[in-house]
């Protein structure tokens, strides 16, 4: 599958097979996520890959919108450094994860960890040192159900030349 493909293939999955997904499958998708673009360099991820089915139920419990996670065949919580920039490589690193798991034949669902109360107990639960914050929840497995693309507006609706114009207007 080649990159435009998969960027404009991939969908948010929250129904997933009962079946594990192998290890070096998981290492080649986070491979691709610590090679995502990041302020100066400073690569303040950690990424940390949740197997077991008590721990990811612990986990889907604490969430208030990624109860599903409990059913994947993984999850992986994105941590990073609290430097200035670290939602930003935290998320750069997410879609690649999102993108190359798609490409793979894998289906994945971003859970929001930003800003949200259950970071810090989760931190703790995975012994992730003082001082990471949680960039998101990533889960992970084989999708039991292939969502089709719902209300996405169009490029025309979204792109603006030069300068935004009103596309409600008939100046526009």
């Amino acid at each position: 599958m080649d990159a435009i493909e998969a960027l404009k293939g991939r969908r948010s999955v929250r129904v997933y097979e009962d079946k594990p997904v192998p290890k070096d499958v998981i290492e080649e998708i986070i491979d691709t996520a610590r090679l995502a673009p990041t302020a100066n360099n400073i690569q303040p991820w950690e990424f940390i890959v949740v197997t077991d089915p008590a721990a990811r139920r612990k986990i889907a419990d604490l969430t208030d919108w990624g109860k599903f996670i409990a059913q994947s065949g993984a999850c992986v919580a994105v941590y990073a450094k609290a430097v200035k920039h670290y939602l930003e490589d935290g998320s750069a690193a997410i879609e690649n994860i999102l993108v190359a798991a798609h490409a793979l034949g894998l289906g994945t669902c971003w859970v929001a960890g930003y800003g949200k109360d259950y970071g810090e107990p989760i931190r703790e639960m995975l012994g992730v040192p003082e001082g990471y914050k949680l960039v998101g929840l990533v889960s992970l497995g084989y999708p039991a159900e292939r969502p089709e693309a719902k209300g996405k507006r169009g490029v025309s609706d979204v792109l603006h030349w030069e300068r935004y114009r009103d596309k409600s207007t008939k100046e526009a």
